[in-house]
Protein backbone atom coordinates (compact mmCIF):
# COMPACT_ATOMS: atom_id res chain seq x y z
CA UNK A 1 0.00 0.00 0.00
CA UNK A 2 0.95 3.31 -0.86
CA UNK A 3 0.43 6.05 1.69
CA UNK A 4 -1.03 9.32 0.17
CA UNK A 5 0.33 12.76 1.15
CA UNK A 6 -2.59 15.70 1.64
CA UNK A 7 -3.21 18.99 2.63
CA UNK A 8 -3.73 17.56 6.30
CA UNK A 9 -0.75 16.32 6.89
CA UNK A 10 1.35 18.19 9.24
CA UNK A 11 -1.96 19.60 10.60
CA UNK A 12 -2.48 17.60 13.50
CA UNK A 13 -5.27 15.64 11.76
CA UNK A 14 -5.16 11.64 11.65
CA UNK A 15 -6.97 10.06 9.05
CA UNK A 16 -8.48 6.20 8.67
CA UNK A 17 -6.06 3.97 6.89
CA UNK A 18 -9.61 3.52 3.90
CA UNK A 19 -8.57 7.52 3.15
CA UNK A 20 -4.97 7.84 3.35
CA UNK A 21 -3.53 4.40 1.48
CA UNK A 22 -3.94 3.90 -1.94
CA UNK A 23 -3.75 0.40 -4.15
CA UNK A 24 -0.77 -0.71 -5.72
CA UNK A 25 -2.47 -0.95 -8.57
CA UNK A 26 -2.24 3.22 -8.86
CA UNK A 27 0.70 4.71 -11.02
CA UNK A 28 3.95 4.65 -9.12
CA UNK A 29 5.18 7.95 -10.02
CA UNK A 30 6.76 10.16 -7.26
CA UNK A 31 3.92 12.52 -5.84
CA UNK A 32 4.33 16.20 -6.98
CA UNK A 33 3.18 16.98 -2.96
CA UNK A 34 5.79 14.43 -1.91
CA UNK A 35 8.37 15.83 0.14
CA UNK A 36 10.83 13.12 0.38
CA UNK A 37 14.54 13.24 -1.08
CA UNK A 38 14.56 16.91 -0.17
CA UNK A 39 16.51 18.67 2.13
CA UNK A 40 15.32 19.68 5.83
CA UNK A 41 15.52 23.63 4.76
CA UNK A 42 13.46 23.19 1.20
CA UNK A 43 11.08 21.02 2.96
CA UNK A 44 10.36 24.19 5.59
CA UNK A 45 10.13 26.68 2.42
CA UNK A 46 7.63 24.01 0.46
CA UNK A 47 5.74 24.15 3.44
CA UNK A 48 5.80 27.74 3.80
CA UNK A 49 4.38 28.47 0.49
CA UNK A 50 0.87 28.32 2.23
CA UNK A 51 -0.29 30.16 5.18
CA UNK A 52 -1.29 28.49 8.38
CA UNK A 53 -5.06 29.29 7.92
CA UNK A 54 -4.87 27.91 4.22
CA UNK A 55 -3.50 24.78 5.95
CA UNK A 56 -5.86 24.50 8.87
CA UNK A 57 -8.54 25.49 5.97
CA UNK A 58 -8.18 22.75 3.57
CA UNK A 59 -7.39 19.74 6.82
CA UNK A 60 -11.03 20.75 7.83
CA UNK A 61 -12.56 20.05 4.22
CA UNK A 62 -10.77 17.27 3.73
CA UNK A 63 -11.49 15.47 7.12
CA UNK A 64 -15.17 16.18 6.42
CA UNK A 65 -14.53 14.91 3.09
CA UNK A 66 -13.37 11.88 4.63
CA UNK A 67 -15.76 11.58 7.50
CA UNK A 68 -18.93 11.55 5.09
CA UNK A 69 -17.62 8.39 3.46
CA UNK A 70 -15.03 10.44 0.57
CA UNK A 71 -11.54 9.33 -0.08
CA UNK A 72 -8.58 10.15 -2.39
CA UNK A 73 -8.84 8.91 -5.37
CA UNK A 74 -12.46 9.57 -5.84
CA UNK A 75 -14.78 9.33 -8.80
CA UNK A 76 -16.51 12.50 -10.17
CA UNK A 77 -19.81 10.93 -9.99
CA UNK A 78 -18.83 10.05 -6.27
CA UNK A 79 -17.30 13.88 -5.59
CA UNK A 80 -20.88 15.48 -7.72
CA UNK A 81 -23.08 13.52 -5.06
CA UNK A 82 -20.46 14.71 -2.33
CA UNK A 83 -20.94 18.25 -3.47
CA UNK A 84 -24.60 18.15 -4.38
CA UNK A 85 -25.38 17.01 -0.34
CA UNK A 86 -23.22 19.34 1.13
CA UNK A 87 -25.05 22.16 -1.26
CA UNK A 88 -28.15 22.06 1.05
CA UNK A 89 -26.31 23.08 4.21
CA UNK A 90 -23.02 25.04 3.17
CA UNK A 91 -22.29 28.26 1.90
CA UNK A 92 -21.24 28.61 -2.33
CA UNK A 93 -17.66 29.34 -0.93
CA UNK A 94 -17.83 26.95 1.26
CA UNK A 95 -18.02 24.58 -1.29
CA UNK A 96 -15.65 25.79 -3.59
CA UNK A 97 -13.02 25.75 -0.75
CA UNK A 98 -13.77 21.88 -0.23
CA UNK A 99 -13.22 21.11 -3.84
CA UNK A 100 -10.44 22.81 -4.10
CA UNK A 101 -8.70 20.80 -0.96
CA UNK A 102 -9.82 17.24 -2.73
CA UNK A 103 -7.93 18.91 -6.10
CA UNK A 104 -5.09 19.60 -4.56
CA UNK A 105 -5.15 16.68 -2.50
CA UNK A 106 -5.28 14.74 -6.04
CA UNK A 107 -2.41 16.90 -7.73
CA UNK A 108 -0.33 16.29 -4.63
CA UNK A 109 -0.32 12.65 -5.15
CA UNK A 110 -0.16 12.88 -9.06
CA UNK A 111 -4.06 11.45 -9.60
CA UNK A 112 -5.96 12.95 -11.89
CA UNK A 113 -8.46 15.24 -10.58
CA UNK A 114 -11.88 14.55 -10.46
CA UNK A 115 -12.33 18.48 -9.98
CA UNK A 116 -11.74 18.86 -13.43
CA UNK A 117 -14.49 16.49 -14.94
CA UNK A 118 -17.13 17.99 -16.65
CA UNK A 119 -19.75 16.16 -14.19
CA UNK A 120 -18.09 18.08 -11.25
CA UNK A 121 -18.07 21.33 -13.30
CA UNK A 122 -21.71 21.26 -14.31
CA UNK A 123 -22.85 20.35 -10.67
CA UNK A 124 -20.99 23.58 -9.15
CA UNK A 125 -22.43 25.12 -12.00
CA UNK A 126 -25.81 24.41 -11.14
CA UNK A 127 -25.25 25.04 -7.35
CA UNK A 128 -24.43 28.33 -8.18
CA UNK A 129 -27.24 29.12 -10.26
CA UNK A 130 -29.67 27.85 -7.84
CA UNK A 131 -28.15 29.05 -4.26
CA UNK A 132 -26.03 32.12 -5.50
CA UNK A 133 -22.71 33.16 -5.10
CA UNK A 134 -23.39 36.23 -2.63
CA UNK A 135 -21.01 36.23 0.58
CA UNK A 136 -22.39 36.82 4.07
CA UNK A 137 -21.24 39.75 5.29
CA UNK A 138 -21.55 40.65 8.82
CA UNK A 139 -22.95 43.76 10.27
CA UNK A 140 -19.85 46.12 11.03
CA UNK A 141 -19.71 47.57 14.46
CA UNK A 142 -20.04 51.10 13.99
CA UNK A 143 -18.49 54.07 15.80
CA UNK A 144 -22.32 54.58 18.04
CA UNK A 145 -21.98 50.32 18.03
CA UNK A 146 -18.80 50.27 19.53
CA UNK A 147 -19.06 53.42 22.36
CA UNK A 148 -22.57 52.08 23.01
CA UNK A 149 -20.40 48.37 23.88
CA UNK A 150 -17.83 49.93 25.83
CA UNK A 151 -19.96 51.55 28.51
CA UNK A 152 -21.88 48.08 28.99
CA UNK A 153 -18.32 46.58 29.21
CA UNK A 154 -16.96 49.05 32.25
CA UNK A 155 -20.15 47.99 33.98
CA UNK A 156 -18.20 44.21 34.15
CA UNK A 157 -16.92 43.22 38.05
CA UNK A 158 -13.78 42.59 36.30
CA UNK A 159 -11.59 45.62 36.24
CA UNK A 160 -8.75 43.40 34.44
CA UNK A 161 -11.09 41.67 32.36
CA UNK A 162 -12.50 45.53 31.34
CA UNK A 163 -9.31 46.72 30.58
CA UNK A 164 -8.56 43.93 28.19
CA UNK A 165 -12.16 44.01 26.38
CA UNK A 166 -11.61 48.27 26.25
CA UNK A 167 -8.28 47.98 24.91
CA UNK A 168 -9.17 45.20 22.12
CA UNK A 169 -12.21 47.01 20.91
CA UNK A 170 -10.56 50.08 20.60
CA UNK A 171 -7.88 48.81 19.25
CA UNK A 172 -9.27 46.56 16.84
CA UNK A 173 -11.45 49.60 15.76
CA UNK A 174 -9.05 52.04 15.42
CA UNK A 175 -6.52 50.22 13.68
CA UNK A 176 -8.81 48.48 11.55
CA UNK A 177 -6.88 45.58 11.68
CA UNK A 178 -8.07 41.78 10.73
CA UNK A 179 -8.88 39.48 13.44
CA UNK A 180 -5.28 37.71 13.04
CA UNK A 181 -3.17 40.60 13.17
CA UNK A 182 -4.54 41.71 16.39
CA UNK A 183 -4.29 38.78 18.22
CA UNK A 184 -0.42 38.41 16.97
CA UNK A 185 0.61 41.82 18.29
CA UNK A 186 3.47 42.02 20.34
CA UNK A 187 4.54 44.59 23.05
CA UNK A 188 8.21 44.51 20.89
CA UNK A 189 5.75 45.95 17.81
CA UNK A 190 4.76 48.82 19.40
CA UNK A 191 6.33 52.31 19.30
CA UNK A 192 4.57 55.38 21.06
CA UNK A 193 4.89 59.00 19.40
CA UNK A 194 3.30 62.56 21.10
CA UNK A 195 0.11 61.49 18.83
CA UNK A 196 0.03 58.37 18.89
CA UNK A 197 1.40 54.60 18.45
CA UNK A 198 2.78 53.04 15.46
CA UNK A 199 1.72 49.17 15.73
CA UNK A 200 4.81 46.94 13.08
CA UNK A 201 2.40 43.90 11.48
CA UNK A 202 6.00 41.81 10.77
CA UNK A 203 2.88 39.35 8.34
CA UNK A 204 -0.87 39.54 7.31
CA UNK A 205 -3.39 37.80 5.07
CA UNK A 206 -2.40 39.53 1.63
CA UNK A 207 1.50 40.12 2.75
CA UNK A 208 2.58 36.38 2.90
CA UNK A 209 6.21 37.31 2.00
CA UNK A 210 6.41 39.06 5.40
CA UNK A 211 7.34 43.02 3.73
CA UNK A 212 5.27 43.63 7.05
CA UNK A 213 3.39 47.09 7.32
CA UNK A 214 3.27 49.69 9.80
CA UNK A 215 -0.18 50.95 11.08
CA UNK A 216 -0.76 54.30 13.08
CA UNK A 217 -3.44 54.87 15.74
CA UNK A 218 -3.74 58.51 16.91
CA UNK A 219 -4.83 59.88 20.42
CA UNK A 220 -9.05 60.51 20.50
CA UNK A 221 -10.83 62.47 23.54
CA UNK A 222 -10.87 61.04 26.65
CA UNK A 223 -12.00 57.59 27.40
CA UNK A 224 -12.73 56.39 23.97
CA UNK A 225 -8.74 56.99 23.38
CA UNK A 226 -7.84 53.75 21.96
CA UNK A 227 -4.00 54.78 23.06
CA UNK A 228 -4.50 55.46 25.91
CA UNK A 229 -7.10 52.05 26.76
CA UNK A 230 -4.05 50.31 25.71
CA UNK A 231 -1.60 51.49 27.63
CA UNK A 232 -3.77 51.03 30.92
CA UNK A 233 -4.30 47.12 29.66
CA UNK A 234 -0.56 46.68 29.53
CA UNK A 235 -0.14 48.57 33.02
CA UNK A 236 -2.59 46.43 34.80
CA UNK A 237 -1.67 43.13 33.23
CA UNK A 238 1.78 44.30 33.86
CA UNK A 239 2.62 42.56 30.13
CA UNK A 240 5.92 43.63 29.39
CA UNK A 241 6.98 41.73 26.38
CA UNK A 242 5.02 38.98 24.20
CA UNK A 243 1.38 38.76 22.89
CA UNK A 244 -0.09 42.06 24.17
CA UNK A 245 -3.79 40.84 23.78
CA UNK A 246 -4.16 37.04 26.29
CA UNK A 247 -6.99 35.39 27.81
CA UNK A 248 -8.29 36.50 31.22
CA UNK A 249 -9.54 33.91 33.65
CA UNK A 250 -12.61 33.60 35.47
CA UNK A 251 -10.78 34.58 38.54
CA UNK A 252 -9.61 37.58 36.59
CA UNK A 253 -5.96 36.33 35.67
CA UNK A 254 -3.82 37.06 33.09
CA UNK A 255 -2.69 33.65 30.86
CA UNK A 256 0.43 33.66 29.85
CA UNK A 257 -0.65 32.88 26.31
CA UNK A 258 -2.29 35.09 23.50
CA UNK A 259 -5.74 35.42 22.53
CA UNK A 260 -7.11 33.20 19.76
CA UNK A 261 -8.47 35.04 16.78
CA UNK A 262 -11.83 33.24 17.65
CA UNK A 263 -11.91 34.60 20.99
CA UNK A 264 -11.70 38.54 19.54
CA UNK A 265 -14.89 37.30 18.36
CA UNK A 266 -15.92 36.33 21.61
CA UNK A 267 -15.84 39.51 22.71
CA UNK A 268 -17.33 41.57 20.13
CA UNK A 269 -20.64 38.74 20.32
CA UNK A 270 -20.63 39.02 23.99
CA UNK A 271 -20.43 43.30 24.06
CA UNK A 272 -23.22 43.57 20.89
CA UNK A 273 -25.53 41.08 23.44
CA UNK A 274 -24.86 43.61 26.13
CA UNK A 275 -26.53 45.84 24.53
CA UNK A 276 -29.51 44.30 23.61
CA UNK A 277 -28.27 43.77 19.97
CA UNK A 278 -28.11 40.18 17.95
CA UNK A 279 -25.00 39.01 18.56
CA UNK A 280 -25.28 36.46 15.74
CA UNK A 281 -24.91 39.31 13.23
CA UNK A 282 -21.87 40.02 14.51
CA UNK A 283 -18.18 38.52 14.25
CA UNK A 284 -14.41 39.02 14.69
CA UNK A 285 -14.40 40.97 11.28
CA UNK A 286 -17.03 43.50 12.73
CA UNK A 287 -14.72 45.74 13.94
CA UNK A 288 -12.27 45.92 10.55
CA UNK A 289 -15.98 46.34 8.75
CA UNK A 290 -16.91 48.84 11.13
CA UNK A 291 -13.94 51.50 10.46
CA UNK A 292 -14.49 51.13 6.83
CA UNK A 293 -17.98 51.98 6.88
CA UNK A 294 -17.52 54.92 9.70
CA UNK A 295 -14.36 56.27 7.66
CA UNK A 296 -16.51 55.91 4.48
CA UNK A 297 -19.53 57.62 6.05
CA UNK A 298 -17.16 60.89 7.74
CA UNK A 299 -16.06 61.36 4.15
CA UNK A 300 -12.57 59.74 3.79
CA UNK A 301 -11.87 58.94 0.74
CA UNK A 302 -10.71 55.35 -0.32
CA UNK A 303 -7.22 55.66 -0.48
CA UNK A 304 -7.33 57.31 2.60
CA UNK A 305 -9.00 54.34 3.92
CA UNK A 306 -6.77 51.95 2.04
CA UNK A 307 -3.83 53.43 3.75
CA UNK A 308 -5.17 52.07 7.49
CA UNK A 309 -6.39 48.93 6.08
CA UNK A 310 -3.89 47.91 4.45
CA UNK A 311 -6.43 46.64 1.05
CA UNK A 312 -5.05 46.51 -1.79
CA UNK A 313 -7.48 47.85 -3.95
CA UNK A 314 -11.15 49.21 -4.22
CA UNK A 315 -12.67 46.04 -5.03
CA UNK A 316 -13.30 44.77 -1.51
CA UNK A 317 -13.38 48.47 0.10
CA UNK A 318 -16.15 48.67 -2.27
CA UNK A 319 -18.27 46.21 -0.20
CA UNK A 320 -18.54 49.18 2.79
CA UNK A 321 -18.08 52.17 0.79
CA UNK A 322 -21.31 51.88 -2.03
CA UNK A 323 -23.68 51.06 0.58
CA UNK A 324 -23.07 54.08 2.31
CA UNK A 325 -22.98 56.29 -1.17
CA UNK A 326 -26.40 54.85 -1.76
CA UNK A 327 -27.75 55.91 1.59
CA UNK A 328 -26.70 59.41 0.85
CA UNK A 329 -28.75 59.55 -3.07
CA UNK A 330 -30.96 62.59 -2.67
CA UNK A 331 -35.18 61.99 -3.34
CA UNK A 332 -35.63 63.65 -7.16
CA UNK A 333 -39.61 64.02 -5.57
Amino acid sequence: MKKIRTPLEGAGVALSARSTTISNRMPQTQPAGDLSGFSATAEQFIAASQSAATKRAYASDLKHFFANGGSVPVSPAALAEYLARCAEKLSVATLERRLTAIHKAHVENALKSPARSETVKRVMQGIRRTLGTKQRQVQPLVTDDLLAALVMIDRQKMPIKVARDRALLLVGFASAMRRSELVAMRVEHLTYLGNGVEIFLPSSKTDQEGHGRTVFIPHANGERCPVRALTHWLEVSEIKEGFVFRAVSRHDRVARWGLSAQSVALVIKASVQRVGGDAKKFSGHSLRAGYCTSAAEKGLQPWQIREQTGHKSDVTLAKYIRPVSRRKIPSLL
